[in-house]
């Protein structure tokens, strides 16, 4: 669990990974291992918030798992093994930002996927200054003042379910406190340090932005700027970067997500991209001259870089077929950084000047030992639920599928809720996919990305619309020729495996094999245990859900826990110990009691692990299971 309409929804924590050789189902077909699939190394760079190129412009600060834990490192612009600055064998640590005049770097990390994350300065020398030390604290990057002269972190000490913004001096660390936060959501800081956006969501339908004038004496009042009437959703994008402005996102004048410019001196709001689709973000290079922005296309992402001197889109060439994203600006706009990924490949980082937009290539993700041509692109499939609504979704077809030799299938769903299965690589996905089994992402009503009305489809039914639509994807799975309709499964993690067990207690003849990882079983106890730090908007998550104190047998009738006894189909569970969204004994629970039932039952506990699988070697050891599981009870099933 559990997060609620993020721009970048994902089916759940799936990281990438890579390959090794093994056997094919057919003479055309090569098969490969877990291990070899999660080879594969996953990159990333900076935050779009911090400084991605080194002073000098020769190196971008990146994060990688070639090690089998995400370390930060620094790779040049001219290619070659990226410089390890971190070496964590423990605790995934992720690169933030440089420092603007010297190639000191920001980093985070957490403890065992706990996700108190604290933010660390990685000194020249090598060795890590801890910034926000603290047994319970939980951190964050929220940018540099323009001037390099300040950076701002925020942080929950004072209060657990707070995040205050404080002020840090680059060359001493010390710091201040700039602003003790009433309770809201800091969005973002303008780069001259005066302005402060705060998001304040009321319901998982209605939002409010609010803004602190940081350099008045009387600063502390926060000022509505999105005053209305009605249920409508705003969110913010940046302040420009001559601090003129603020662009925030809205849906008040359509199904999607709109992005508008809010001028800071007469408060007028005017349109700045109205698309058909959400604006997923809308970020400025550092004088403001490129404007990048993406909307989320079908389960696609499609980004415009804008050189607003021109009002022409700057062109790329020498980059692959995919998805864009990620794009950094070196200090002086000469050059950006960006990745790309596909169904097939991982993201990659490319570079290109800007002058010329021919890319090259500084990475190269996918294991060397797996044959692209032996994986599968992804088509976007829409299928009529119970009442007729179209479902979108994302179907892998195995190679080696045909109407004479049918697979057998999973459907897989998002976590959330309000998440969003999109096309992009997966190792899970094409690591089954690879061993015969066809995977359909389905997005259920309540995903975001197809319009506010969709999204608020499920709202106080879930476990009941949604999950309707689930089991009408198997329907439309039978209904395809080179589809095994005997042998069909579902998965999912978070919000998507307590649909897992949903589906397994409340329709129990539908799916033959279910998967659960880290899935809600018992809301009445999640929702009365989520982390502190969600205070912000825990009322928008009662909204949408119910609150507990009122809520309470809708809650418990929607628990699988409490009707395991009609579990009777092959469970297998996987879990992080440390998880603090979804505790470990939602899983301990439902283990025991679908037990109870002399059901086969398979349950994996990570204990260094979180809500999602960070660990290369943990994220292999669940896929692996993940197959054996599969090969035992779905494709071996009579």
């Amino acid at each position: 669990m559990i997060s609620r309409r993020s721009m970048l929804g994902a089916s759940m924590i799936v990281l990438a990974s890579c390959a090794s050789s093994g056997g094919g189902s057919a003479a055309s077909h090569q098969t490969y291992s877990a291990a070899a699939f999660f080879q594969t190394t996953a990159f990333g760079m900076a935050a779009s918030s911090g400084l991605a190129f080194s002073p000098d412009g020769r190196q971008i600060l990146t994060s990688n798992d070639s090690s089998g834990v995400f370390n930060a490192y620094a790779l040049s612009i001219s290619g070659g093994a990226p410089t390890p600055l971190t070496q964590s064998t423990t605790d995934a640590t992720f690169a933030v930002s440089y420092f603007p005049n010297d190639e000191r770097a920001l980093v985070s990390a957490d403890s065992g996927g706990n996700e108190l994350t604290h933010i660390y300065v990685r000194e020249r020398d090598g060795t890590l200054r801890d910034l926000t030390p603290g047994e319970n604290v939980k951190a964050d990057f929220a940018g540099w003042r323009g001037d390099g002269g300040a950076f701002w972190l925020t942080s929950n000490e004072r209060d657990p379910q707070v995040f205050d913004l404080y002020e840090y001096d680059p060359a001493t660390y010390e710091r201040r406190l700039a602003y003790q936060n009433p309770g809201m959501e800091i969005a973002d800081i303008s780069k001259n340090g005066r302005w402060l956006a705060l998001v304040q969501p009321r319901t998982s339908a209605d939002s409010n932005i609010y803004l602190i004038n940081l350099h008045a004496r009387d600063m502390r009042e926060p000022r509505l700027i999105t005053e209305h009437t009605g249920n409508i959703s705003y969110g913010v994008y940046e302040f420009t970067p001559d601090s003129s402005a603020l662009i925030y996102g809205t849906d008040e004048h359509g199904e999607f997500n709109q992005a508008w410019r809010y001028d800071l001196a007469s408060a007028a709001k005017t349109p700045l991209i109205q698309a058909e689709w959400d604006v997923m973000f809308v970020v400025h290079s550092p004088s403001g001259r490129y404007r990048v922005s993406a909307v989320n296309a079908d389960a696609s992402t499609e980004v415009t870089i804008l050189d607003t001197q021109t009002q022409r889109n700057v062109r790329l060439t020498g980059v692959p077929a995919g998805d864009l994203g990620g794009v950094r600006f070196n200090r002086d706009e000469t050059r950006i950084a960006f990745t790309v990924a596909s169904d097939t490949s991982p993201s990659d980082i490319f570079t290109a000047p800007l002058s010329t937009g021919e890319a090259t290539r500084l990475t190269h993700a996918l294991n060397p030992e797996i044959d692209e041509e032996m994986l599968v692109e992804a088509t976007v499939e829409r299928y009529p639920s119970f009442d007729g609504l179209r479902i979108p979704g994302i179907l892998y077809r195995p190679r080696t599928a045909s109407a004479s030799a049918p697979v057998p299938a999973l459907v897989l769903v998002h976590g959330g809720p309000g998440g969003q299965s999109r096309r992009g690589y997966s190792a899970m996905i094409q690591h089954l996919v690879n061993h015969g089994y066809a995977v359909f992402a389905a997005n259920n009503r309540g995903s975001s990305g197809y319009g506010k009305t969709f999204f608020h489809m499920d709202d106080r039914r879930h476990g009941e619309v949604d999950l309707d639509d689930i089991v009408y994807a198997r329907t439309y799975l039978q209904s395809l020729d080179w589809v095994d309709d005997n042998r069909i499964g579902i998965m999912g993690g978070s919000y998507g495996g307590y649909m897992v067990a949903a589906a397994l207690a409340f329709r129990p003849d539908v799916f033959d094999v279910g998967i659960n990882i880290f899935g809600v079983t018992n809301w009445q106890r999640t929702l009365n245990s989520i982390p502190p730090w969600w205070a912000s908007f825990r009322e928008a998550l009662y909204d949408e859900m119910g609150d507990p104190a009122t809520d309470a047998e809708r809650h418990h009738r929607i628990s699988p826990l409490f009707h395991a006894a009609n579990i009777r189909r092959p469970l297998l569970v996987v879990q992080g110990a440390n998880d603090p969204r979804v505790l470990q004994v939602e899983s301990d629970e439902l283990v025991a009691a679908v037990r109870a039932n002399n059901v086969p039952v398979e349950y994996v506990l990570f204990p260094d692990e979180g809500h999602g699988f960070l660990r290369k070697e943990n994220r292999v050891t669940a896929q692996e299971a993940y197959l054996r599981f599969l090969q035992q009870h779905l494709r071996g099933a009579g």
